[in-house]
């Protein structure tokens, strides 16, 4: 699982806005933003939040720790690619 806070870090190391992981997603803006508005794992669909971290993983994001313990996100530069 990922957390609130690591959907929004991996947006912001990819300098992409909600509409744009929309976008490359599948998941509406607002699904998108309610999740980010949450504390911790968003109460989601489990495919949905697989949907939005495959989606930012193919882009070059890697999630690091878990949600219990150091959640976090870091941008793989051999692997950065705006358009999944």
């Amino acid at each position: 699982m990922i957390t609130s806070g690591q959907i929004r870090a991996a947006r912001a190391l990819l300098k992409w806005n909600s509409s744009q992981l929309s976008s490359f997603s599948g998941i509406g803006t607002t699904t998108i933003r309610r999740y980010e508005l949450s504390d911790g794992v968003p109460n989601a669909n489990i495919s949905t939040l697989s949907k939005i971290k495959q989606t930012l993983e193919s882009a070059g994001v890697e999630f690091i720790g878990s949600p219990e313990n150091n959640p976090g996100v870091r941008l793989l530069t051999d692997k950065v690619n705006s358009n999944p």
